[in-house]
Order: structure tokens, then sequence, then C-alpha cells
């Protein structure tokens, strides 16, 4: 019987541990403030910044918020940037993505403060997990491995087939995934074979971006499968890049979606928050 993953359950675990931390450096006279910053109105990130400022109030520490309208030029979004950068009492900057066209998101990635970026997007801190060196690690990335050690499903020496190479997910994923000794692959839309690649994963990461593309002719009997997609299907309900029900019978573990990877990202920029107090 597949074990479906609990990341609802986990991201809350983890939460609890961060009040608790937050709770203590307030005796230590140190408090923590997060600003989020929105240029526009769409519904997902809209939905996604309120979530994040309620994980804000949960464990502990002060949001803020920057609602900017959805013509801001990117020079005025730039100057709030470095103001916040300046700011002693903000401690994480967090643009929500995407930004609208007239906006270079590269631009603003690398404006914020290394020191402040709890995304762990700007170059400096992807640089650090490159290397090994301390830094802010991508949010989604770092909670798919809090859902493996937090299972008791071992990492080192497995083969691990990541697809997708994208910034904030494929590519932190597979470093991440080497820091924890697995054998890593990195599949794309260019990879040949791809069913084959994955057939030969121990441990399967999905990040492609399309609905339910992974069915049960890419799994290897007992793999753990770890989709990080999201999508509303024809009825408007979330599913993932793994059609759930096609591969839950051949799986040791499997994440579902919605209640997988989802809530760990917010979980885990908390984490990152928190880090920042004592950085």
């Amino acid at each position: 019987m597949a074990t479906i993953i609990d990341g609802k359950r986990i991201s809350q675990e983890i939460k609890e541990e961060l009040k608790t931390k937050v709770a203590k450096l307030k005796e230590q006279g140190i408090e923590g403030c997060l600003a989020v910053i929105q240029v526009g109105t769409d519904p997902a990130s809209s939905v996604y910044v309120r979530n994040k400022k309620r994980a804000c109030e949960y464990i502990g520490i002060e949001s803020r918020s920057y609602e900017l309208a959805e013509e801001t030029t990117e020079e005025e979004l730039l100057s709030l940037i470095r103001e916040l950068n300046q700011d002693a009492r903000v401690n994480g900057i967090l643009v929500q993505l995407p930004v609208p066209p007239q906006i270079d998101e590269n631009k603003i990635i690398q404006a914020i403060s290394p020191a402040k970026d709890v995304d762990g997007f700007h170059p400096q801190n992807v640089g650090a997990l490159v290397s090994g060196l301390p830094g802010y690690v991508s949010c989604t990335p770092a909670g798919v491995i809090q859902l493996l050690k937090r299972s008791g499903i071992s990492i080192e020496g497995k083969n691990c087939v990541v697809i997708g190479r994208s910034n904030i997910v494929g590519k932190p994923m597979s470093l991440l995934m080497l820091r924890e000794n697995a054998t890593v692959t990195i599949a794309h839309s260019k990879t040949k074979n791809l069913r084959d690649v994955c057939r030969q994963a121990d441990l399967l990461i999905v990040a492609v971006g399309k609905p339910k593309m992974i069915d049960a002719s890419y799994i290897k009997d007992g793999a753990v499968v770890i989709d990080v997609g999201i999508h509303r299907n024809e009825q408007n309900k979330l599913c993932g890049d793994v059609d759930f029900d096609s591969v839950l019978a051949h799986v040791e573990a499997i994440t579902p979606v919605p209640g997988g990877v989802g809530p760990m990202t917010i979980a885990m920029l908390m984490h990152n928050c928190v880090k920042a107090l004592t950085r």
C-alpha cells in the first residue's frame, strides 16, 4: 500500500517549531519582519501573498504588504527594493512572481540584498548552494527535502530523476539531491526516451508544468514520486503534473495535489525568514 505523503501535517510541524524559535528570539529582543511586494492583481498571486502573510502572523513575525498597481514601472519597483534593503527593521524581502511585462524579473531578483533574499533566488544564494556554502535555499526544493526526510525516506545512494530545469525548482532541486548524496539525472523537454529515463528513478521529482503528464508508464515499481506541479483541470479541480490515480498502485510513496509540496513552500519560506533574524 502506497504511503501518501502528508505535506499539510509536515508543514504544520515545521511552523510549530518556528513559532517556538520566534518566541525565544522575542525574549532576546529580536523581532522579525518580512516585506511582501505584489505588482498587479493576479488572482493566484493574491492567494499566495495572503497565505504568506497568514503564515507570518502564525509564527509571530511581522509582515509588511506593498500592493503596487499593474502599471508600476521597473524603476519604481527597484526604488522600493532599495529602500527596503536599507531598512534595518526588515529582515526579508519577497517580490511575488510573475511581475508584469514592463518589469525585468532578473533585474528585480538581483536588486534584492542577498542577506534579505528569503526566496533564495539571488545569484549569490544560488552560487552558495552550488558551492555548498551557507545561504538561503529556494523554498520549494528545500520543502521537498524536508518532506522526504520527515517521512523517513532515505535519499543517499538513490537514483533521482528531476523532470524540469527551471531556476526556481529543477536546478536547485538537483543540487540539493546531490548534497544529500543521491545520483541525479536532470530531464527536460529535449530529453530523449523520457519514459526510459524516468523508469530508472528510485526518486522521481516532477516539475514539468503539464497537467497529469506523468502516468504509470513512467514509473518504476516501488519508486517515490514527488509532484511539484499545480493546475486546475476542466472541472476546476486542482491536479498536479502526475496522474495520481494511474500511478498510485505502483509507488512506495507519493505526494498528493493539493496537500503535498504546496504547503511546504510556505513553511520553508518561514524557515528562511527565521534564519534571517539570526544572520
